[in-house]
């Protein structure tokens, strides 16, 4: 962390990336990719599968919200779960007052914490329960452990991911996610970043005895070069590592923040998360000046998430200067 402007810097790009990218596809959500390719998204557009206007974003967007509101007052997992809470049940941090879409593991995660389930018990820990709840809304907690070990870095991304989803595959894919977002803040090419983590990331989950069989499930990406393969081998839809897949895809073969989630929305079905997902590597790597300015215009809230984004770069710095 070089500065507090340089911060905020970096937080507005994680934190717009994300929600731009998610405003681009909740219209086309479910749409199938032989749609896209008739009639591609190249804009922000409005209604369509919800009948909402342009800018409005989805559960991706609000959560993450959520998990960055609740880190302007420190790493409390209760105050993450009661935030979820809140948004299902309050309408909290909505792009418009309601809550208009939820995902079947969160619902029954969130109805668990109503009840006064502790946070880590949460989320479901069956094979079924990798949707892409929990890396949707993980970046920004990237923020939080920049200083962290990377031993403490999973050890935290586990418990936030098992709020709403705790299988160990859940776990390792906001894990990878995270990790190649922190090499972006170091400053390394995406290319670059990608191979880094092809030994950085299997050795680490080897060195702490995660089960082969579950490790094996990301060799799309920590074995082989995802970047060559051709769109048809890419999958959209709901499930975790064909999410994860699928923004690394976008992100590596292509060269711009615009280009990366549209290239992410058009691939059709998930079209809000696999575009939330992408935008946020894409916004930190290509910057907040980068993401357009006609789709930031458009962005339900822009004033409360510029505002979010100040208390959290607030919080992360005031935490780092006492622990220096």
């Amino acid at each position: 962390m070089t500065s507090p402007s340089k911060l905020l810097h970096q937080i507005k790009s994680a934190l717009f990336g994300v929600a731009v990218g998610d405003a681009l596809g909740v219209p086309v959500e479910f749409h199938s990719r032989e749609t896209l390719r008739k009639k591609p998204v190249t804009d922000i557009i409005g209604y369509g599968t919800y009948n909402l206007p342009p800018g409005t974003w989805s559960d991706d967007s609000s959560l993450t919200f959520c998990l960055a509101e609740a880190l302007t007052e420190g790493f409390d997992l209760n105050t993450i779960g009661r935030n979820f809470v809140r948004w299902a049940h309050e309408n909290y941090w909505t792009p418009r007052g309601h809550v208009f879409d939820i995902g079947i593991s969160t619902q029954k995660a969130i109805y668990k914490l109503s009840k006064g389930e502790e946070p880590e018990l949460a989320g479901g820990i069956e094979d079924r329960d990798n949707g892409n709840g929990s890396l949707m809304r993980i970046l920004p907690l990237l923020f939080y452990l920049l200083d962290k070990g990377i031993y403490e870095r999973f050890e935290i991304t586990a418990k936030v991911s098992s709020i709403t989803h705790g299988h160990i595959r859940s776990i390792i894919a906001c894990f990878y996610y995270l990790e190649f977002a922190k090499q972006i803040l170091e400053g390394k090419e995406k290319l670059e970043i990608y191979k880094y983590l092809q030994s950085e990331v299997s050795d680490f989950l080897t060195d702490i005895e995660i089960d082969p069989y579950e490790i094996s499930k990301f060799d799309g990406l920590l074995k082989n070069d995802i970047a060559l393969l051709p769109e048809e081998e890419i999958q959209s839809s709901g499930y975790v590592v064909h999410t994860l897949e699928a923004s690394i895809w976008s992100l590596l073969t292509t060269e711009s923040y615009e280009d990366a989630v549209l290239k992410a929305v058009n691939l059709g079905s998930d079209t809000d998360t696999t575009g939330a997902v992408t935008g946020g590597l894409a916004g930190l790597l290509y910057g907040f000046d980068n993401i357009p300015e006609n789709w930031l215009q458009q962005l339900a809230r822009y004033d409360d998430i510029e505002n979010l984004a100040e208390r959290l770069s607030n919080k992360i710095w005031s935490n780092f200067r006492i622990n220096q």
